[in-house]
């Protein structure tokens, strides 16, 4: 019956039915195969959401919208246009710190390239940029989203192990800033090279005025990181206070924000959160399934008998989850495999925390990797370019990514350095 289980979850996959149902659909055929009660699936979907950790997913979803509807994405774009806008490829430099900066203010790749590609797609263009490094260099920094903390993913990994999810945000604060980084210079010099504009050094008074509208956005990540690590409240209360932060902010300061405009954020977020939430628990009922099959220990128990060698385990486990992040959706992904692979790597050594960054930058590079590259086909559909422009102009930022992936993979202090010393 377990080849049931699989066959039938890549065919409704290869259907294009989502991978929530996919999962719901191909445990059902399962269980009925099995005889085993439907009563099942209730209950094992509602042991999955029955988490107090897993209500940072809609308290984060909902300030990032706050965050966005209230003027957000416009400001930090001109924050980051005054920072390096005035160097040689001043605008490309500005997309990289755009996205760095709403990272932590999203936690998603998808919110950041929607939000800030249809501002910085279109005005990269217009100032003489090629249209498919346009739209490859912002499918490519939005994959910052789910690095740099809040993080989705990091949320789900705790959700699943009960890894601490204040330690899983700070394992994603360095390689995300190391990608950033790596990507600023890449960007620089490709610009040299291209002869892309920059622009007119800004005013003192216009660099204070547009500081002013982007530190509110760089204060939420600070109140994050500040109110997780002093212990003031925790990861979950945390998206809570970033909530009323937002609310404040896009009322008070900014004024983009009006009550009118509130439901409509409060449905979409929710659609967002149901989306996410559905996913967890009917990926829940096909990892008990899993589970209850021993599939877990046969995976692990054929990958050691292969080889006990730590490095040529993470090396095996890094080319699988790139293989899987081309076709499968990031969170699905997680839910999935991220339990077993978790099992794997902690029987050769390797820290928790180290290996959920492992798994997450993994399938984040999926996000930016045919077929299924979810960024690059948003960026295609904002720049009106093909997707195969996009795959050839986005190979040096693919080459950063993976070259990052090395660094974290085989140097652990990158990813664990900063929770330890931080959070005791």
């Amino acid at each position: 019956m377990i080849t049931v289980l699989f066959l039938s979850f890549i065919f409704f996959l290869f259907m294009g039915m989502p991978v929530a149902f996919s999962l719901g659909f191909s445990s059902l055929l399962y269980l009925v195969g099995a005889g085993i009660p439907l009563t099942v699936i209730p209950q094992r979907m509602f042991a999955g959401i029955n988490s107090f950790t897993l209500l940072c997913v809609p308290g984060f979803i909902l300030a990032g919208n706050l965050m966005n509807q209230g003027g957000i994405s416009e400001r930090i774009v001109r924050f980051a246009n005054v920072l390096v806008g005035h160097v040689r490829g001043g605008l490309a430099l500005a997309n990289v710190v755009d996205s760095m900066v709403f990272a932590g203010v999203s936690g998603t790749a998808v919110a950041d390239v929607s939000s800030l590609g249809v501002i910085m797609i279109n005005a990269m263009h217009k100032q003489g940029y090629d249209r498919d490094f346009s739209c490859a260099i912002t499918a490519s920094t939005a994959c910052l989203g789910p690095i740099i903390p809040p993080s989705m993913p990091m949320i789900i990994a705790g959700t699943l192990t009960g890894l601490s999810v204040g330690k899983l945000f700070l394992a994603g604060a360095i390689p995300g800033l190391l990608i950033g980084g790596i990507m600023l210079i890449v960007t620089y010099r490709i610009a040299v090279r291209r002869g892309y504009p920059k622009g007119p050094k800004p005013t003192w008074k216009v660099f204070w005025r547009e500081f002013y509208g982007g530190i509110w956005a760089l204060l939420m990540v600070v109140l994050i990181f500040v109110g997780i690590l002093s212990g003031w409240f925790s990861p979950t209360e945390a998206s809570m206070v970033a909530c009323l932060y937002a609310l404040f902010v896009g009322l008070v300061v900014y004024k983009d924000l009006h009550v009118r405009d509130i439901p409509k954020v409060l449905k979409e977020s929710a659609v967002m959160s149901a989306s996410i939430i559905t996913l967890v628990a009917f990926a829940n009922v096909f990892g008990w399934i899993m589970s209850s099959e021993r599939i877990p220990q046969l995976i692990a128990e054929t990958m050691l008998a292969f080889t006990q060698n730590k490095y040529l385990i993470i090396l095996i486990i890094n080319i699988f989850l790139l293989f899987v992040g081309m076709f499968m959706e990031t969170i699905a992904a997680l839910m999935t495999l991220f339990p077993t692979l978790l099992a794997v790597l902690s029987q050769v050594g390797v820290d928790p925390v180290q290996s959920a960054m492992i798994c997450v930058l993994n399938l984040v590079i999926g996000l930016i990797t045919p077929p299924v590259g979810v960024c690059l086909f948003v960026a295609a559909s904002i720049g009106k370019v093909s997707i195969s422009k996009i795959v050839s102009a986005n190979m040096p930022y693919l080459l950063v990514c993976l070259f990052v992936l090395l660094l974290v993979s085989y140097v652990p202090a990158l990813s664990t350095w900063l929770p330890g010393f931080l959070i005791r």
